[in-house]
């Protein structure tokens, strides 16, 4: 399995890298210290 990464925009605004299998309107968990993504949020 490979981390293969796609850019992302927020409704903030912020760009984060995300997997391949997150589509647009997808809640995420993002870590607010690194501002990368966790996983997805339920």
């Amino acid at each position: 399995v490979s981390n293969v990464l796609k850019p992302a925009k927020t409704a903030s605004g912020l760009t984060v890298m995300v997997p391949l299998f997150i589509n647009p309107g997808d809640t995420i968990k993002i870590n607010t210290e690194s501002g990368e993504y966790t996983g997805r949020a339920n």
